[in-house]
This record gives structure tokens, C-alpha cells and sequence, in this order.
């Protein structure tokens, strides 16, 4: 228990004396929010990362999607790689960074606004964020609280306030600069605790070989998986596995804490870096998380049973493989989940915070405010922020039917994604996308979340709904992945039927993505 107290008493202090070093960044608007646009690409690669997997990941995904795909979840985390990261900053890093730069926007809603010229789509985007990254938080809370929960044997309602408390400190005292330097520090603690984790379950299970063994012989007849199935390469259910890597891939481009860190690099040179840097690191962590999930089967025996619904508690079953470890090995999950989810955290509520003020407060205030008043109201809306998402997740523990991270996870990355995702890429690349479709798309996604978020609170039965409807709404996950579909199909069709920007603005606008170069040119002797 010593050991666990002073590695965890370290961890804060170190976290919580960058955000007081950096006080003095975070002075204005510019600066709080962006870090002054001079980020390095070995901090925005770390810091799009350490944003990307959390406790929400670790605990949650890897949890429910071991246990459903076996073995093969770890295409969830190839696919975090490929597509949430390789293209990510391959399609999206350099011209968001571009465009942003030329349109001096700090948020997404941001961008939307002065990228279809429409202050309603800023403040629409602004409030559709504020929502939704709620449950997100609220998700991280629950995770953490859990592993805390194992290791301390501290009520979660405690849990979930210190967390609070500690997230509140650490984003209102720095900003954006001392997230990114701590979510630096907090990779390399992921990078090593993820591996060390990893040998330390497999060694509990005889090694790799006898783990892989054991695993061939499980099966369930609740879900008709045959023995073997959750050893298999693709798994019991590939195309509930591919939905699970779509959502959780290709959703990161439509993510405003996500998509925020390309406007905070350096320059255009330093995306080649990050791009690079930021890949390895989802392979290893990401890759590493749903590929010790995957052995969550062999835990059955000791896995709490939800009695409402006859169904394992998914986000017991990490906590639970680890119960049985080293008091190092536990010291150092404990270290790797808070290193993973302080990052998010921070990142989430900065997000939401800055977004709400730039986009909403300030436009609508009669007088105009000054930068540092600014920076004190997003202070403010980081404490609200921190105090609605802590309670929900207080709510949440008590009401076992909804109470698993990747449902709530499903619900904030669907709305978000089926929202933003299709007009902030097709905006980036093309100029005929227009303002109404970018609208109906905003419907779109929140619409198709919300439907998803009734259905899952009341515990509605859609098997009657239909084929089609029924497969949407039976989960969160597919729900996720319609919406964001859906949204690429939209945003194109309606962009084509509807009215255009005047051809003088958007070209002029896309005219940032040109570089103008200079030849030397010899006159010919025959002149």
C-alpha cells in the first residue's frame, strides 16, 4: 500500500507543478487555449495520444470488447493506428493547421463559423460540444474511479471527487501548454506500464502460449460462439468488430479535443514528425490494451454478473485481471490509467471550456471583453464542466443498466462524430460543401445520439423496430457508426442541391493551400 500511495502522491505532484510552471503561458486567450500555436511535433504527437486512450479505453473498451471479440479485439487497436492516427495526420493535420491558421480560428465551432460564414453554425457546433463531451468525461471518471476502487479500497462517490478536484487544479493552473508537457510525461508512463502490464497477465496465465491454449477452449452458447471462436483471428462476430473499429478509428477526426491539437503545432514541417511519433505510440498502447482485453475470458470465474441483466459488468473486467497482481505491477497500472486519463481530462474539459466561451459567452456579450477576462470565464465553465460531468458519473455507478463505459463512450463519439465529422473534412478539401448541408448534419448526428441515449435510459426493446432500425439502436456502438456513415453521404447530396458560397470568398479562402515558389531562370544565349 506504501508503495501505491507514494508513487500516486509523485505522479500528482509532478502533474500539478507543470500546470504551475506554465501559469505564465496561459495569460491570454491565444496562449490558454493553443499553447501560442508553438507546440512542438513531439508534444502534439504525445498529446493527440495520451487524448486518444484513457481509462475509457483501457478500462472500458478493452474490457467489453475483449470479452465480446476475443483475441481479435486487438484489431481495434491496429485500426486506432492505421485510420485514428496514420491518416489522421496524413488527411487532416497539415490543412486543418493551414486553414485554422488563415481563419485565426482557436475551436472547431470556430472554424465552422468562419468557414461557411455563419455565426449560428459556430454557435450551434459550440453547444452540440459542450453536450456531448459530458459523458465523455463523465466515462473517464468512471473508469478511473474503479481502478482506484481495487487498489485503495476508497468509496467511488470519493474517488470521483478527488479526480475532480485534482483535474480542476491541474487544467485551471496551466492551460494548454501544461497539458501538453504533462501528456509528454504521461506517454512514456503508458508506453512502459502498458508492456510491463502485459507480461505481468500473460506470465499469470502460464505465458503466451498456455494463454492462447486456454483461450481456444472457451466458448459461449449465450452468443452461439463455437470453441475456438474468441481465439480466432477475426473473432465470434467480425462485423460487430469492424463497427467497433470504425467508430473508434475513424471517429477521432470529427473529435474537437482531437482535431484541436493540429492547430497548436508548431508548423506544417513538424506534422511529417507527428505523424511518425503519434503512430507508434497507437500501435503500442492502443494495440496493447485491447490485446490484454482479449484475455478477459479467462476471468470468467471471477467477473461480477449485472443481476438485472445477466451480463458481466464490463467495466470490472480489467480491474479484475488485475486484482491478482504484484503490488509494483498494481502501483504501476494505477500510474498508467491516471497517466492515460489526467491527459483526456485535461484535454476534454479545455476543449469544452474554451469552446463555450469563444463561441457562445463572448459573441453574445453586449460589452467586449478583454483577453484575461476571457481566460477567467473559461476557468469558471472548466469548474461547471468538472462538477456536471462528476455527478453523472456518480448517477451512473447507481444505475447498473447504464453504467458501462462504452455505452456512454458510444452515445458522446456518435453524436460528435455524426456531426462534425463529414463537413469539417469535406470543408477542408472541397469547396462546394455548403452551410445548410453542414446543418442537417448537426441534426443528423445529434438526433440518431440522442434517439440512442433514450432508448439505452429506459431500457427500450427495439427487436420489434425492424431489421434495420433494431440493428441501428440495438447499441450505442452501431448507432456511433450510422450516424457517422451517414453523415459522408449527407453532407455531399445535400451540398449539391443547395446554395453555394460566393465563388470570390471560398476561393479566396482556399488560396492558404497554395505556396507560391520562385525559379531562377537563365535567359537563353540564342535571345
Amino acid at each position: 500500500m506504501a508503495l501505491k500511495i507514494i508513487m500516486l502522491v509523485a505522479f500528482f505532484a509532478v502533474m500539478i507543478g507543470v500546470g504551475f510552471y506554465c501559469r505564465k503561458e496561459a495569460q491570454n486567450v491565444d496562449g490558454f487555449v493553443l499553447g501560442g500555436r508553438k507546440v512542438g511535433p513531439w508534444l502534439t504527437a504525445f498529446a493527440y495520444g495520451t487524448s486518444y486512450f484513457s481509462a475509457v479505453v483501457f478500462v472500458g473498451y478493452a474490457g467489453q470488447f475483449g470479452w465480446k471479440y476475443g483475441i481479435a479485439s486487438t484489431w481495434a487497436g491496429i485500426g486506432n493506428a492505421v485510420i485514428g492516427s496514420l491518416l489522421a495526420w496524413i488527411i487532416l493535420g497539415k490543412r486543418t493547421r493551414i486553414m485554422s491558421h488563415t481563419l485565426n480560428s482557436s475551436t472547431m465551432p470556430d472554424f465552422f463559423g468562419k468557414r461557411f460564414d455563419a455565426k449560428s453554425l459556430k454557435i450551434g457546433a459550440s453547444i452540440i460540444t459542450f453536450v456531448f463531451l459530458i459523458p465523455y468525461t463523465a466515462s473517464l471518471y468512471n473508469g478511473l474511479s474503479r481502478l482506484f476502487g481495487m487498489a485503495f479500497n476508497i468509496d467511488y462517490t470519493i474517488c470521483v471527487i478527488i479526480m475532480a478536484v485534482l483535474t480542476g487544479v491541474y487544467v485551471i493552473a496551466g492551460g494548454y501548454m501544461a497539458t501538453a508537457i504533462n501528456d509528454f510525461i504521461q506517454g512514456i508512463v503508458m508506453l512502459g506500464g502498458i508492456v510491463a502490464v502485459i507480461i505481468a497477465v500473460i506470465n499469470g496465465k502460464g505465458g503466451f502460449a498456455s494463454a492462447f491454449a486456454q483461450m481456444t477452449q472457451v466458448s459461449d452458447p449465450s452468443v452461439g460462439a463455437e470453441q475456438g471462436a474468441f481465439a480466432s483471428i477475426f473473432g465470434p462476430d467480425p462485423i460487430g468488430l469492424l463497427g467497433v473499429v470504425i467508430l473508434t478509428s475513424l471517429g477521432t477526426w470529427g473529435l474537437p479535443q482531437m482535431v484541436g491539437k493540429f492547430y497548436a503545432i508548431k508548423s506544417e514541417k513538424d506534422i511529417h514528425k507527428g505523424t511518425v511519433i503519434s503512430t507508434v505510440f497507437a500501435i503500442i498502447v492502443a494495440g496493447g490494451c485491447y490485446f490484454l482485453g482479449g484475455f478477459g475470458r479467462l476471468y470468467s470465474d471471477k467477473i461480477a454478473i449485472n443481476e438485472a441483466t445477466g451480463k458481466p459488468l464490463f467495466d470490472t473486467i480489467i480491474p479484475t485481471m488485475l486484482s491478482t497482481l504484484p503490488a509494483i505491477i498494481v502501483a504501476i497500472v494505477i500510474v498508467l490509467v491516471l497517466s492515460a486519463s489526467m491527459s483526456t481530462l485535461s484535454s476534454l474539459v479545455l476543449t469544452s471550456s474554451s469552446t463555450f466561451t469563444l463561441d457562445v459567452i463572448v459573441p453574445a456579450s453586449k460589452k467586449k471583453m478583454n483577453e484575461m477576462k476571457q481566460v477567467v470565464i473559461m476557468r469558471i465553465f472548466i469548474v461547471f464542466f468538472i462538477v456536471v460531468s462528476a455527478v453523472i458519473a456518480i448517477f451512473k455507478d447507481s444505475h447498473p443498466e447504464v453504467t458501462f463505459i462504452a455505452q456512454m463512450m458510444g452515445v458522446s463519439w456518435g453524436a460528435l462524430a455524426g456531426a462534425f465529422l463529414a463537413p469539417f473534412l469535406y470543408g477542408l478539401y472541397w469547396k462546394g460543401v455548403t452551410k445548410v448541408a453542414t446543418v442537417v448534419c448537426f441534426v443528423w448526428g445529434c438526433a440518431v445520439a440522442v434517439l440512442q441515449l433514450i432508448v439505452s435510459l429506459c431500457g427500450i426493446d427495439v427487436t420489434g423496430w425492424g431489421t434495420v432500425l433494431g440493428y441501428i439502436f440495438k447499441s450505442s456502438i452501431n448507432s456511433g457508426v450510422v450516424a457517422m456513415v451517414g453523415g459522408l453521404i449527407i453532407v455531399p447530396v445535400i451540398s449539391l442541391i443547395t446554395k453555394k458560397q460566393s465563388k470570390e470568398e471560398i476561393d479566396n479562402m482556399f488560396q492558404c493551400y497554395e505556396t507560391m515558389v520562385e525559379v531562377p531562370v537563365k535567359e537563353s544565349l540564342e535571345d
